[in-house]
């Protein structure tokens, strides 16, 4: 199968929801070409804006353009707008629930040789923690695009996280995204498999093994939709499966693994395995070689 780009496909999908709403301005900083905003550019230069190294500025910039009537997509790596700009984030969008949409990229360890500096393993702890605050995590180009759209619908802040690998196709043409609901990739009994993000691509793959080689039956949940998230999703896999395990491009601590954890302790009786990056700093190397290790 062709790998595609999920940038690519969210650039090209705000392209063309700005030629039906005049209201969408995109806010850059200095990335455009990394973060794929520069079609935005191209496409509606009268409604773009290079703010520069500033991500904090940008911040307060869009809260203003929100209050303006406008609605503002501001874009950066995921460890700047979390971390570097997570106070203004706070308290200039998310304390004042302004319309302000995030859309972040090289999310996880995408960032590769570019070091444990621009790694973002802590961003969806930080973020889900904000009260006022959506956040979303597409796991292909499909998902990707019903998620932009559906931010854009969406009343309020939202964090969309994407990765800087380029991944493979899982949903098909029946998967539909929704806030605060689960995407149900393979159906089964014997145990759930949790994903978020472009792990959902090796979620369905253990599964296909776990069938294949164990004749077990594994049920599959994406969820993209980390806040709101589906309690009553992950409350049934508890219930039906005994045994939940998160994959998450992220710590263990606060993430998926986290968040499904607080729910199915809620239930009882059913055990959750958590599997990402294990509480510390990634190593120096290629996107590839990190996410083997």
């Amino acid at each position: 199968m062709t790998k595609k780009s999920i940038r690519d496909v969210c650039a090209k999908t705000l392209v063309e929801l700005g030629r039906k709403n005049k209201d969408i301005v995109v806010l850059e900083g200095d990335l455009r070409d990394s973060t794929q905003s520069v079609q935005f550019a191209r496409a509606h230069p009268d409604r773009y804006f290079d703010i520069g190294v500033a991500e904090q500025n940008m911040v307060g910039i869009s809260a203003g353009l929100a209050l303006g009537g406008k609605i503002p997509v501001a874009h950066s790596f995921a460890c700047f707008i979390s971390m570097r700009a997570c106070e203004q984030v706070r308290t200039t969008v998310a304390y004042p629930n302004i319309n302000v949409k995030f859309i972040v990229s090289h999310g996880g360890i995408s960032c590769g040789t570019a070091g444990t500096t621009h790694h973002a393993i802590e961003d969806i702890a930080i973020m889900r923690s904000i009260p006022n605050m959506a956040v979303f995590v597409p796991g292909d180009a499909a998902e990707t695009k019903q998620v932009v759209k559906e931010a854009i619908k969406h009343d309020g802040p939202v964090y969309i996280r994407l990765g800087a690998s380029d991944v493979e196709d899982v949903y098909t043409k029946n998967d539909k995204f929704s806030i605060g609901k689960a995407t149900k990739i393979r159906d089964g009994d014997d145990a759930t498999i949790i994903t978020t993000g472009i792990m959902m691509y090796e979620g369905v793959r253990a599964a296909d093994i776990l069938k294949k080689d164990h004749g077990l039956n594994v049920r599959v949940l994406q969820m993209a939709s980390i806040k709101p998230i589906d309690g009553e999703a992950i409350k049934k896999a508890a219930l039906e499966t005994g045994k939940i395990v998160t994959v998450e491009e992220h710590n263990i601590l606060g993430g998926l693994g986290g968040a499904v954890c607080e729910i199915a302790a809620e239930v009882g009786n059913s055990q959750v395995c958590r599997m990402g990056i294990k509480d510390r700093f990634s190593d120096v190397g290629t996107a590839s070689r990190l996410m083997k290790d």
